[in-house]
């Protein structure tokens, strides 16, 4: 019996999204040994969470770009972008992870306002994570979906309608990962 990608997308997104979700909790939680992993110079950390910002707010680029392409029917330039998403997205996370698993997360600084902290800060870090969370797997769906199949039949499937929630999802989590990151790194 052959294995087709395209008969097992649910399963396919179930594994990807477990897998991915279980690194970055276990990253975040303390799971992975920072012995695993090399260290490499303090300014290498330093710059990380600039570079993720550059990287967020590329990413907000080709999405918009990628979802005006599908609009106007674009289909080549809509799959470029949509896939530079993904992999820009790939890459933060990777790029996080590992500043996570060796370093651990940045606190709030301690000259930050309190209000800030509480009715700021706390608020839109919890909805980019659980937006960021919701995103994986719908992500994956609608672009197993796309991957799997020639263009002609992806249209008889539901990849229109999962990558609009998934490029909404990901367009709001990483413009509030931009907010964090200006709260933590630049305003305070």
């Amino acid at each position: 019996m052959e294995f087709r990608a395209r008969d097992h997308v649910r399963g396919l997104t179930a594994l990807l999204s477990v897998v991915s979700l279980a690194l970055v909790f276990g990253a975040v939680l303390g799971a992975i040994p920072r012995a695993a992993i090399p260290t490499a110079p303090d300014a290498v950390f330093d710059a990380i969470p600039h570079a993720n910002a550059l990287i967020s707010t590329v990413a907000i680029v080709t999405i918009v770009t990628g979802v005006r392409f599908i609009k106007r029917g674009d289909v080549e330039k809509h799959q470029r972008m949509m896939l530079a998403s993904f992999l820009l997205f790939a890459t933060f996370l990777v790029l996080y992870l590992y500043k996570v698993v060796v370093k651990g997360t940045t606190p709030f600084p301690a000259q930050g306002p309190e209000v800030v902290y509480q009715f700021i800060y706390l608020p839109t870090l919890a909805i980019h994570i659980l937006l960021a969370v919701i995103c994986v797997p719908v992500v994956y769906y609608a672009m197993l979906l796309a991957l799997t199949r020639p263009i002609s039949e992806v249209f008889g499937t539901q990849h229109a309608r999962f990558g609009r929630i998934a490029a909404s999802l990901w367009l709001v989590s990483f413009v509030l990962g931009n907010v964090v990151y200006l709260l933590l790194y630049v305003v305070y």
